[in-house]
Parts: C-alpha cells; sequence; structure tokens
C-alpha cells in the first residue's frame, strides 16, 4: 500500500472523515500506515493529537468539532460504523460549551462554526489534558447534563453563555448575546444570572451592565407574553401595570395586572436570582400578604411559565377571577398608573 491509497474511498459522514487513532487502530490500521498517509502529499492530515482528518484539504467547522470533543473525549475504539442513535459515548464526559455551543443552538449573534478560532470543549476537573491548536479544554466539576444537538453533546444554553462571556470583554457582543438567549426564548434571565454568578463573573463592570439590559429586556418579553394570554386565551382585559394605594394611606404596590371588579392581581416574578434573592422573596412575600389580607387575590407568575405553559396560568387567572363571587368583598383601594 503506498501512502497515497486511500484507505477508507467513500468517506462522506463528519464521523468517517475524522478518526481518533483508537479507532483507526481498531479497522485495522496500524501506527506505521497512519504516519504513511500523513507525508507531505498524502491522503490524510494530523488534525489533533491522535485525532487525523481522512482527506488532504481544509478541515470544514463540522470536522473541527467532531475533531476537538475525538480530543478532549478520547473514546475508546468504536465499531466501523457507529451507531447514530447514540452518539454521546463515543465523546466520553466532552461536551461543546462557549462560542461555538452557541453557534449550535442557532444564536444569531454568535459566529458561525467555521470562523472561530477556537473551540471550547468541557471535561471533568479530574481530566490531565492540555489546550491545544484550535481546542480550549475547560475543567469543572459537577459537570451539566448535555444537550444533543444535531448527535453533538453541548452544554446547556446558560452554561455555554457563562464559558462564552469569560473570554469576552467587549460590552456589546456581552449584550447581545444575553438578550439573544432571552428574546429568542433559549433560557429565562434568572437562570442565566445564576450561572453567571456561579461563574464569578457579576464582578465584570461589562457583563454586570449587560445582565442589566438582560433584565431589561426578560421584563419587556414577560409583559408581552402577559399581554398574548390575555388575548388569546378568553381572559378579561385587566388594567395594565398599576400602583395600588389605600385611599389617603400608605403605598400597597405596583401590579403587572388587575381586575378592579375582582379585586384579582398578577405580578409577574422577574427576579434575579443573588445574594440578596431572599431578600428579594420576603419583600414580595410581606406585599403579597399584605394585599391578601385586604381581599385581594394574587396571582404570581413566571417569564418561564408565561412561555412554556400560556394556556395553564391563564386558566389559573380565569379560576381567581370567577372565586372574586364567593369572597368578601375586597377594601377600596385607589388605582394610579405605574
Amino acid at each position: 500500500m503506498t501512502q497515497n491509497t486511500p484507505l477508507f474511498p467513500h468517506p462522506h459522514e463528519v464521523r468517517h472523515r475524522v478518526r481518533s487513532t483508537a479507532q483507526l487502530r481498531a479497522q485495522g490500521v496500524s501506527a506505521a500506515q497512519t504516519a504513511a498517509q500523513c507525508l507531505p502529499g498524502g491522503s490524510w492530515q494530523q488534525l489533533l493529537p491522535g485525532v487525523y482528518l481522512l482527506h488532504p484539504g481544509p478541515p470544514t467547522g463540522e470536522e473541527r468539532l467532531h475533531g476537538a470533543l475525538l480530543y478532549a473525549g478520547r473514546p475508546p475504539a468504536s465499531a466501523r460504523r457507529p451507531v447514530p442513535e447514540q452518539p454521546g459515548p463515543q465523546y466520553g464526559e466532552a461536551m461543546v460549551t462557549g462560542l461555538a455551543a452557541l453557534a449550535l443552538y442557532g444564536f444569531r449573534s454568535a459566529p458561525p462554526m467555521v470562523s472561530l478560532h477556537r473551540i471550547d470543549v468541557l471535561v471533568p476537573r479530574t481530566r490531565r489534558l492540555r489546550s491545544t491548536r484550535y481546542v480550549e479544554v475547560l475543567r469543572g466539576t459537577g459537570l451539566p447534563r448535555p444537550v444533543q444537538v444535531d448527535g453533538i453533546p453541548v452544554a446547556p444554553v446558560e452554561r455555554a453563555l457563562a464559558d462564552a462571556l469569560a473570554g469576552i470583554t467587549d460590552g456589546s457582543v456581552a449584550r447581545r448575546l444575553l438578550t439573544d438567549a432571552v428574546r429568542d426564548g433559549y433560557c429565562e434571565p434568572s437562570s442565566v444570572v445564576r450561572e453567571l454568578s456561579a461563574a464569578k463573573l457579576l464582578g465584570r463592570a461589562h457583563v454586570r451592565e449587560a445582565v442589566d439590559a438582560l433584565l431589561t429586556e426578560g421584563r419587556a418579553i414577560a409583559e408581552s407574553r402577559l399581554y398574548e394570554m390575555v388575548r388569546t386565551q378568553g381572559v378579561p382585559d385587566p388594567l395594565w401595570n398599576v400602583d395600588l394605594r389605600l385611599p389617603g394611606g400608605p403605598h400597597l404596590g405596583e401590579v403587572d395586572a388587575y381586575w378592579p371588579e375582582q379585586a384579582v392581581a398578577v405580578e409577574i416574578d422577574c427576579r434575579a436570582p443573588g445574594e440578596d434573592d431572599e431578600a428579594h422573596w420576603s419583600a414580595y412575600a410581606e406585599k403579597r400578604d399584605h394585599l391578601e389580607r385586604l381581599g385581594i387575590t394574587v396571582v404570581h407568575v413566571t417569564p418561564g411559565k408565561l412561555r412554556e405553559t400560556p394556556a395553564q396560568q391563564a386558566t389559573v387567572v380565569r379560576t381567581a377571577l370567577m372565586a372574586a363571587n364567593d369572597r368578601v368583598p375586597a377594601a377600596y383601594v385607589v388605582i394610579l398608573p405605574r
């Protein structure tokens, strides 16, 4: 066999065009044969340590991605044709994260895979593996369960965002990524902030500014979902965004929607988790208890519930409205625009 003789004449699928040393050995290809194929003018090339590209041209974005996972996962030798329905095990515990993961999810503001200078791969902290060439190895404890995107193990959106922002210093880029995450429905602001807090990124000024923009965006989106729920689920129109007060008395609080005849209020919980989360919850609970002592029913909804189960949330609101006739009439309150 000469160095130009292809061992696999028709490597149509990405996983057949990129192979690890162990996989080649399992297919009967010796180290000497691999080395011969990778000589100048040969049919193959070494993409990463222990990972080979089975054609002489430049790697595609998919091939670079698959190669990165093979390098980081160091999979056991597999059969000649991997089972498409079970792609995960061949990558071990490795998963794509950072900008590469966001590109796989389809983020509009993430650069395309082919233009990425590096691919971040998340592995357990116990792995002794170095970053090399275009692969950046990130280690962590208690790794999240990966999401399968077209057969590729990918870190959950929140973790991928945190890993991406850890290497970004441009505040405008950070804002676009976070805003896209919420606007396009990939996740909720609270879960993103929780992950950024765990990664100790909230102390960076440009990240904090991006989070402020994220929370503003999240509030606007949640309000829009509430409007849509009322419009499409047969809920009577309320008074929107009002401030409740006792006549000549103290301020009772702001609510997102209020039905004065039934004394039912809806409040969207857009709190960001953090060190003062308990204080925020305590203040919210105190306000809710005060309103309910006055006979006002408070329906608490979250952005996630409005996105995932709007019909169920509408049922909760309608039930509260219908139950108004069975309750003691509420105290009179002054309603002011917020």
